[in-house]
Formats: C-alpha cells, sequence, structure tokens
C-alpha cells in the first residue's frame, strides 16, 4: 500500500473539509488548514486522528513542517490496533523525531500490555533489555525477587506484592557509561510498577479496576525518558529503581491495619490497601537516595485525586525543592508536555497520622480525602532527605487515557517521557 500524503496549509480553508476538523482529503491527499500560530497543534492532532479513523496506517508528510508540528501529528496517529508509520521530511528533524518515537511506542506499547502478559518480574525484564538494546556496555542490572526482597528489607514491595502467586520484583538498573565503578551517580530515577491494581482488600469497583493494567506506567515512563536521553546523547551515570508488584486478593495478600516498617525505621499502618503505590515507591526511594545522587525523580500514577484536579491533560508535579520544581515544569513546557505544581509542604507528612504508627499510608476516607494527592506526596517525603532537596515526585494523571479524545487514542499517551529526558540532559550539563 503506497503512503497517504498529508501536507500543511495557512490559506483559507475551502469547502470540502471534514466536519469537525479542518482536514481536507482529495484521494490519496490530504491538507490541514492551520493558522498562523505554530504552536496550535489542536488541528494537526485532530485530522490525524481523523486519519487514523479511514483506516490508513501510512502516512507521508510534505511540504513545511516544523519538528513539533510533525511530532504532534505522530503522537496522535496512533492505534493500538494496528502499526501506524509515518515517514518524516528528509531533514535535520528525522533523527530527534526517530528518537522520539522509538520512546514513545516502547512506552505506549508496554503501558497498553495486558496485565496477564505482564507479569512484575516480566516489566522488569522488559525494561532491562530494552536498556541495554540501547546501550549495551553500559548498562547493568539486579533483580530482587519475592522472598529476597523479605529478607533484604524491602517490605513496601513485598507487602504489596505478597497476594499474588507472581512474585515481586524489585528492578534496580544501572546505565554507567563511564563504564568506572566508582563512578557518581548524577541521578536516580524510581518508577511504579504496579502491573494490575484490584486494590488489594480495598477492592476497586469494575469500572475503576478496568484500566489498571495502566499502573505500571511509572515504571515505563522513567524508562521511557532514560532511554530517550540515552538516544539523546547522555553520558552521565543514572540508576533507576523499578517498583514492581500485583496488588490482588488472596489468603496471603496484607490486610486492613497491618504495619510494615521500612528501613529507615519508620513504621506505616495500612488504612487502605489500594494506597499501595506510595507503600513501593518508598522501598524505591530510600534505595535512591542511598546512592548520594543529587537528582531523585519519582513517577507514578499514584492517585485519583491528582487527576480529579489536572483531568486528562496535565502531570502532577510536587517537590519541597522549589526551585528544582521550577526547572521539571520549564523542561515540561520547552518539551509541550503539560504539566502543573500541586502544594507539598513539609507538614503534608503528617496529614494521614495513625494511632498506631508513625503514619497511616492514607486517610480512611473516600480517594483519601482532601487533598489527596498532596498527602500523598507528603507520605513519599518521608523517604527522601527530609528537607527534600533534589527531590520531584510527578503524579502521571496524563499518563492514560480511558476513552478516545478528539485528539488522542484511548490508552497510554507516555506523556512525561520527554520532560524527564530533558531533565536528566540539562543535569547532565550542569
Amino acid at each position: 500500500m503506497s503512503h497517504f500524503s498529508v501536507s500543511l496549509s495557512s490559506e483559507a480553508m475551502p469547502d470540502y473539509y471534514v466536519q469537525g476538523t479542518t482536514l481536507c482529503i482529495n484521494g490519496q491527499q490530504a491538507t490541514i488548514h492551520v493558522g498562523q500560530a505554530k504552536q496550535d497543534f489542536m488541528p494537526i492532532q485532530k485530522a490525524a486522528r481523523v486519519i487514523d479513523g479511514l483506516g490508513i496506517s501510512k502516512v507521508k508528510l510534505e511540504g513545511a513542517w516544523t519538528l513539533e508540528q510533525q511530532w504532534q501529528f505522530a503522537l496522535s496517529f496512533y492505534s493500538s490496533k494496528k502499526h501506524c508509520e509515518v515517514l518524516w521530511l528528509e531533514n535535520a528533524d528525522r533523527h530527534e523525531l526517530q528518537h522520539r518515537l522509538i520512546a514513545n511506542h516502547f512506552t505506549r506499547e508496554l503501558i497498553n500490555a495486558t496485565p496477564e502478559d505482564l507479569s512484575p518480574q516480566l516489566l522488569a525484564e522488559r525494561c532491562i533489555a530494552w536498556l541495554q538494546a540501547l546501550a549495551p556496555s553500559a548498562v547493568s542490572s539486579q533483580i530482587i525477587i519475592g522472598e529476597q526482597l523479605k529478607t533484604e528489607g524491602w517490605q513496601g514491595i513485598y507487602q504489596v506484592g505478597r497476594g499474588s502467586t507472581r512474585p515481586p520484583v524489585m528492578a534496580v538498573i544501572d546505565f554507567n557509561p563511564s563504564g568506572n565503578a566508582l563512578e557518581a551517580v548524577s541521578a536516580c530515577l524510581v518508577g511504579k510498577g504496579i502491573t494490575f491494581d484490584s486494590g488489594g482488600y480495598s477492592i476497586k469497583s469494575s469500572e475503576g479496576m478496568l484500566t489498571m493494567k495502566c499502573d505500571m506506567g511509572g515504571a515505563a515512563t522513567v524508562v521511557g525518558g532514560l532511554g530517550l536521553a540515552i538516544m539523546r546523547g547522555l553520558n552521565t551515570r543514572v540508576k533507576v529503581f523499578l517498583c514492581c508488584a500485583e496488588n490482588l486478593v488472596s489468603g496471603h495478600a496484607y490486610k486492613l491495619g497491618d504495619i510494615i516498617t521500612y528501613k529507615n525505621g519508620t513504621t506505616v499502618e495500612i488504612v487502605n490497601t489500594d494506597a499501595e503505590g506510595r507503600l513501593v515507591l518508598a522501598d524505591g526511594l530510600l534505595a535512591a537516595s542511598a546512592t548520594g545522587a543529587p537528582l531523585i525523580i519519582d513517577a507514578a500514577t499514584l492517585t485519583g485525586a491528582a487527576h480529579v484536579a489536572l483531568g486528562d491533560e496535565y502531570n502532577a508535579i510536587f517537590a519541597l525543592d522549589k526551585p528544582l520544581q521550577a526547572h521539571i515544569l520549564s523542561c515540561s513546557i520547552v518539551e509541550h508536555e503539560p504539566a502543573w505544581c500541586l502544594p507539598l509542604e513539609p507538614w503534608h507528612r503528617d496529614k494521614c497520622p495513625s494511632y498506631f504508627a508513625d503514619t497511616a499510608n492514607s486517610r480512611a476516607q473516600k480517594g483519601g480525602g482532601a487533598g489527596g494527592a498532596s498527602n500523598a506526596a507528603g507520605f513519599l517525603s518521608r523517604f527522601v532527605h527530609q528537607s527534600g532537596q533534589g527531590w520531584v515526585h510527578m503524579d502521571l494523571a496524563a499518563a492514560y487515557l480511558s476513552h478516545a479524545s478528539s485528539t488522542l487514542p484511548a490508552g497510554a499517551t507516555a506523556q512525561g517521557v520527554r520532560t524527564i529526558a530533558r531533565v536528566l540532559m540539562s543535569d547532565a550539563k550542569s
């Protein structure tokens, strides 16, 4: 099948256009009529969705497109049901676009995988294999699995995942391009890898559980971000900690009222088994902090509260380190990945009180009560340096769409990958 040709035009739109869009189709050619504002990508994204809906799978971009216009078309011209191919313009933008596409497709396809096909161990192995394929001589890894987690003190991941017959895993991935074992770690990435979340004994509704294959989106996003940075030429050492488990109900599952004691001595009462993401991330943050890295980024599809606040379009950014928070936000703006800063202060650590432990893992209220996203971030702040210096938490409210929109297909978006890659590159240059 020959490629369907797509070009842009800023001229007046003719009468023969697809209703509700600025797209004109003539045989095997289409023209997207865009305004003079080159940063308005919505007409391009809507047109890409229409073209995908026509069953077209191969597109060739022609004429004058900016790099970002080409990318926004490709971002929307995607399907989990068929392979979609975009031929870029033959110019200097092609390499960057192809690198973005590789990272974007890896992240999306991983998040869209069925929970049956993606156990905690398989998630870890696929992430390791992809990064090793990008940098064979620079990537090493370790997988801590099942009862070994308990033995080594990684209680959060172990307790959350012990109810499944498929054991929980902490994966440690070391990208060290210098090959020097004594090389300082410049940054750590921590990803929530809950491959399916039933809610445990605080069980979700069927509607709430349907999309929970996406709950490992944090792990996929941080690995995708590192992979993109590697393709962009990253030359500093980065460690990744993936906190992987299935949160299921069984006779061996963790229960409400249980108390978990972490490596730093913090005790946590379980008041909601569906607030499990922060429990596994706590282990990853402790491991990341132990490296002495000056930058720690964790990413997770953590709270419904962030989604309620920001909708499907924005990721939430939390930090006690306000200059770092501003830097992350600026990177998201440059990379055209909408994000917004939500409140986090030291006193948020105490917003989930317990009569029996240092803290509870949530509040015993629907959705964690008022300020649930900030309270979750406050919980996480207990497991990094108490000033929070160098740490940022990304709550990925925009990582997954349960329904297709006019601009994006249903499923994973990979939003956040480019932001993380830019932060790693900017950190390498500082």
